[in-house]
C-alpha cells in the first residue's frame, strides 16, 4: 500500500535539494519547512505513539524552528545553533530510552573521529562561536554514538533506522560547519540538505517499525 506521507516528503525533499543545487531562492525557503512539516505529519499519523516517538517528533519540532531562526536572519545563527543543540539533546534522550548501553569501542571511534576531523578544519575560524560550535558538535557526536550503539546492542530494525539517521544528521551539521567556516563550495548546500533529510527522513521512519 502506498504511503502518500511518505511521496510527499520524497517529493518535498527533492524539490528543496535540487533548489539548493541550482533552483531559485524562492524554492529553497518554500520546500525546506514544507518538508519538514509533513515529516511532522507522517510522524504523528503513526498509530503506536509512546514516549519516545513522542520525544522524536519533538526534536523534529525543535530542527524546524532551528531552520526558521536560520532562514529568517544570518544574525540568528548563535539562536539556531542553540536550537540544534536541544534537538540533538532531545533526539539523543529519545535514543536512550531503552537503556542498552553496551560501549562498543569500535563504533565509538568512528563519530569521535568525524568530530576531531571537524574541530581541525574550523577551530581558527570560530572566534567567539567556539563554545556554542563546540556544544552542537560535541552533542550531535553524542546522538550519532548512542543510536549506533542501542543499534549495536539489540540489532533491532527500528535501531538501525535511528543509527542511520542520527549518522546522517551528524554528518549534515559537520559538513554544514566546514562550508560555512572554512571552505565553501557550490555544491554544499544541496550535500548538507541531503543528508539532513535523509537523517531526518530515517529517524521519522522509526517510528513505523
Amino acid at each position: 500500500m502506498i504511503s502518500w506521507p511518505f511521496l510527499a516528503v520524497l517529493f518535498s525533499g527533492w524539490l528543496y535539494v535540487d533548489a539548493a543545487y541550482r533552483g531559485p531562492e524562492w524554492q529553497r525557503w518554500l520546500f525546506r519547512p514544507i518538508t519538514l512539516l509533513l515529516l511532522l505529519f507522517w510522524g504523528w499519523s503513526s498509530d503506536d505513539l509512546n514516549a519516545q516517538t513522542y520525544l522524536i517528533l519533538g526534536g523534529l519540532v525543535l530542527s524546524l524552528v532551528a531552520d526558521l531562526s536560520r532562514m529568517f536572519s544570518s544574525e540568528h545563527l548563535l539562536t539556531s545553533l542553540g536550537l540544534m543543540f536541544l534537538s540533538y539533546l532531545v533526539y539523543t534522550i529519545s535514543f536512550g530510552m531503552q537503556f542498552n548501553f553496551g560501549l562498543y569501542l569500535p563504533w565509538l571511534i568512528v563519530p569521535i573521529a568525524i568530530a576531531a576531523v571537524t574541530f581541525i578544519f574550523i577551530w581558527g575560524k570560530l572566534e567567539s562561536q567556539q563554545p556554542v560550535v563546540f556544544a552542537s558538535i560535541i552533542m550531535s557526536m553524542i546522538m550519532m554514538w548512542v543510536a549506533g550503539d542501542q543499534y549495536f546492542g539489540l540489532g533491532r530494525e527500528f535501531n538501525f533506522s535511528i543509527m542511520v539517521g542520527a549518522s546522517m544528521l551528524f554528518l549534515s551539521h559537520c559538513i554544514w560547519l566546514i562550508a560555512h567556516f572554512r571552505f565553501p563550495f557550490k555544491a554544499s548546500k544541496a550535500v548538507v540538505a541531503a543528508f539532513y533529510f535523509l537523517g531526518q527522513f530515517f529517524i521519522v521512519r522509526a517510528i513505523y517499525l
